[in-house]
C-alpha cells in the first residue's frame, strides 16, 4: 500500500494489536518466505535437468492384427431372393453354418430338373462320341483290308507281268527261229531254181521247195505276230499294275478322309461333352450357393439385407460378421512430419477408452492405466485422410491388454522417442522444432562390409 498520507497505519494501536500482521512483518516470516522462494527456484532448476521422454501422441482405435481376423461382410455370390433366415444378430456361428437361404430369380435357372436334363444331354453327346469312335475303328479295319487287298493285287499283277515277260522272251526266240528258217528256205528255193534252169533239178523238186519256202514265210509272219502280241501284253500288264496302285491309293485316301472327318466330329462331340460337364458343375455349384454359409467362426453383428422376399444382387453385402478368434492391435494415423520418427519394434504406450488412467506423457514409467505396445507395421503409402497408418501389436514383455477390449474401441497412443532433459524439451516446444530423432552410431556401423 502506498504511503500517500502523513498518518502511518503501522503506528496505530489497532495495527499493532493484529497478531497476523505482526507475524507477516516479523523477521521470521521474511526468512521463511525467502527460503520457500529459494527452495522452489532450486527445485525448478533441478527439474529442468530431469529426463523427459519425447513422444508423439495420436488417437486410434482397436482392430485385429491380421486381415482375416477383422470384421467382414458376407456377400452373395449369385443374384437371388431372400427366403429364410437361420440366424439372428448377436448369434455365434461356426464355420459352415447356414445363415440364410435364397431362391433363384434368373429365368435361365428356373427349371427344377435342370441338372437331370443337362446330365441327359451329356449322356447323349457321350453316345455320339462312342459312335464316332466305333466308326473310326471300322474305317481303320477298312483301310487295313484295302491295304492287304491292294498288296495282293499288286503281287498278282506283278506275277502276270513276269509271265508276260517270259512269254515275250519265248516268242522272241520263236520269231528268231522262224526268221532263220525263212532265210534258209529262201536260199534253198533260189538254188533249186538255178539248178532247174541248168537242168539238174526237176520241176517237181522246185515246186516242193517253193512250197517249203512259202510255209517258212508263213511261220515267220505268225511268229512275228505272236511276238508283237507278247510285247503288247507286257504293256497291258504294266498299265494294269499302275491302275491297281492308283485304284487302291484312291480307296485308302478316301477311307482316311472319312476317318479324319469322323475324328473331327468326335473331337467336336468331346468338346461339347466337356462344355456340358462344365455347365453341369456350374449348375450344381450354383444350387449350393442358395445356402449362404458362414466362412469362419464368429458373431453376427448386423443384418444389412433383412427382408423376406428382398432381392439381392451378386456381390451385394448381406450381413456383417465379427471373427470369434482374433489378435488385438491398435491402428493409428500419424502425420507425414512424424513418420521418420517411427520404426518397427518401437515402444508405444496405449490408453484404452473405458479404462481409467493417469498419464504423464514425459514419464511413461510413472503413468498408471496404460499398456505397452510395439510398432508392428507401417504403411508405405499415405492414406486418403493425408496421414500414414501405423499398426501396433501388444508388447510381449509388458502387461497383457485388458480382456474387455473389443475391436472398434478408441485408444490414445504415445509413441516413445528419445530421453532428453526437460529444459531441452521446453526449448524445443517454444521454438516449434520437431522431436530429436537422430540415432547414435558406433564405430561398428561405419565399418566397410567384407567382400566374399
Amino acid at each position: 500500500m502506498l504511503n500517500i498520507s502523513n498518518k502511518h497505519i503501522n503506528k496505530t494501536t489497532f495495527y499493532n494489536n493484529l497478531k497476523s500482521v505482526q507475524l507477516v512483518e516479523g523477521r521470521i516470516a521474511k526468512r521463511v518466505l525467502i527460503k520457500i522462494i529459494l527452495y522452489t527456484s532450486l527445485f525448478g532448476l533441478a527439474m529442468l535437468f530431469v529426463p523427459w521422454t519425447q513422444n508423439v501422441r495420436n488417437a486410434g482405435y482397436v482392430t485385429a492384427l491380421k486381415p482375416e481376423q477383422r470384421p467382414q461382410t458376407i456377400q452373395s455370390v449369385i443374384d437371388g431372393r431372400i427366403e429364410k433366415w437361420f440366424v439372428q444378430e448377436g448369434d455365434r456361428v461356426n464355420k459352415g453354418d447356414t445363415i440364410l437361404y435364397i431362391s433363384e430369380i434368373k429365368d435361365d435357372y428356373f427349371d427344377p430338373q435342370l441338372l437331370s436334363r443337362t446330365e441327359d444331354q451329356i449322356k447323349a453327346k457321350e453316345g455320339s462320341v462312342n459312335s464316332y469312335m466305333k466308326k473310326i475303328v471300322a474305317i481303320d479295319n477298312q483301310i487295313d483290308a484295302l491295304l492287304t487287298t491292294g498288296k495282293l493285287k499288286l503281287e498278282q499283277a506283278q506275277n502276270m507281268l513276269t509271265q508276260a515277260n517270259l512269254r515275250l522272251l519265248s516268242d522272241s526266240m520263236d520269231y528268231i527261229a522262224a526268221v532263220t528258217n525263212f532265210e534258209i528256205a529262201k536260199k534253198q528255193f533260189e538254188r533249186f531254181e538255178e539248178l532247174y534252169k541248168e537242168g539238174l533239178k526237176s520241176l517237181t523238186d522246185v515246186e516242193n521247195r517253193k512250197n517249203h519256202f512259202q510255209k517258212a514265210q508263213s511261220d515267220k509272219i505268225s511268229a512275228e505276230n505272236k511276238y508283237l502280241t507278247s510285247k503288247n501284253e507286257i504293256i497291258n500288264r504294266k498299265v494294269e499294275l499302275i491302275s491297281i496302285q492308283a485304284q487302291y491309293r484312291d480307296a485308302v485316301s478316301k477311307a482316311e478322309s472319312d476317318k479324319f472327318t469322323s475324328l473331327s466330329n468326335m473331337f467336336d462331340a468331346e468338346a461339347m461333352v466337356t462344355k456340358l460337364q462344365n455347365q453341369y458343375m456350374n449348375y450344381a455349384v450354383r444350387i449350393g450357393m442358395y445356402y449362404v454359409l458362414a466362412p469362419i467362426d464368429g458373431f453376427i453383428t448386423e443384418a444389412i439385407s433383412a427382408g423376406i422376399g428382398e432381392t439381392i444382387k451378386q456381390g451385394e453385402e448381406i450381413i456383417s460378421l465379427m471373427p470369434a478368434i482374433y489378435d488385438l492391435a491398435v491402428e493409428m494415423y500419424v502425420k507425414p512430419l512424424d513418420l521418420p520418427l517411427i520404426e518397427r519394434g518401437q515402444a508405444v504406450r496405449i490408453q484404452f477408452d473405458g479404462w481409467p488412467a493417469i498419464v504423464f506423457s514425459g514419464w511413461p514409467n510413472t503413468s498408471y492405466g496404460t499398456y505397452g505396445g510395439r510398432v508392428f507395421a507401417i504403411d508405405n503409402f499415405i492414406s486418403k485422410n493425408g496421414l500414414y497408418r501405423v499398426l501396433v501389436a501388444p508388447d510381449p514383455d509388458d502387461y497383457p491388454w485388458p480382456d474387455g477390449v473389443r475391436p472398434g474401441s478408441g485408444a490414445n497412443n504415445m509413441l516413445l522417442l528419445r530421453d532428453v532433459p526437460i529444459w531441452y524439451e521446453l526449448w524445443r516446444q517454444i521454438n516449434g522444432f520437431p522431436p530429436d530423432y537422430y540415432k547414435s552410431y558406433t564405430k561398428q556401423d561405419f565399418k566397410k562390409p567384407k567382400r566374399n
